[in-house]
């Protein structure tokens, strides 16, 4: 996204020192399904990768998802993914220093179970990195006013939220395409 103000100097930046994008997908889904966000990011001139996690519980994707990152350049490099994926990475960012989270439709709880969220971001105090935060106001993962009860545990942390968006932001992709450029754009150089 060109700023105006700076003639574009965003864009030079981005080229000079270029942010990688780690996105995994969630516990149902593929690095496939994440096309549309690895181009999107990708016709912005960021480069965007994503990380297939293997089925099951948090502490058999995380080495994973760190080989993934150790095979990047860590300082410059943002994290995330959709649902589990995003939880994951929340994870690696409690022990690993890295440019910047992004969290899309994070599973705070299961569907009818939001006491779980406490127990699901007891981390969250603990990521320094800038985080972006992009979840649906109908999402049965995430009561929305949990979610930004939970939101406030990130000392860095900016929550966007689409009215009648469920799980998936995949319906408002192309203002979360643009939120999330913005985002990086804003980021401080590593």
């Amino acid at each position: 996204m060109k700023n105006p103000s700076r003639g574009g100097v965003v864009e030079r930046y981005r080229r000079l020192v270029p942010s990688t994008v780690l996105i995994a997908p969630g516990a149902s889904g593929s690095v496939a399904g994440l096309r549309p966000y690895l181009v999107g990011l990708g016709k912005s001139g960021i480069l965007a990768r994503g990380v297939e996690l293997p089925r099951g519980p948090v502490d058999r994707a995380l080495p994973v998802y760190r080989a993934a990152l150790e095979a990047a350049r860590p300082d410059t490099t943002i994290i995330g993914g959709h649902s589990f994926g995003g939880r994951v990475a929340s994870f690696l960012a409690t022990e690993q220093t890295v440019a910047g989270l992004l969290l899309m439709s994070y599973p705070l709880h299961r569907p009818g179970h939001p006491e779980q969220w406490e127990s699901r971001t007891d981390h969250w105090p603990h990521v320094e990195c800038p985080v972006l935060l992009l979840s649906g106001e109908s999402d049965p993962f995430a009561k929305v006013e949990l979610l930004r009860r939970a939101a406030r545990r990130i000392p860095h942390a900016e929550l966007v939220t689409y009215p009648g968006v469920r799980h998936g932001i995949g319906p408002v992709l192309a203002d979360a395409l643009a939120r999330i450029t913005a985002w990086i754009d804003g980021l401080p150089p590593s």
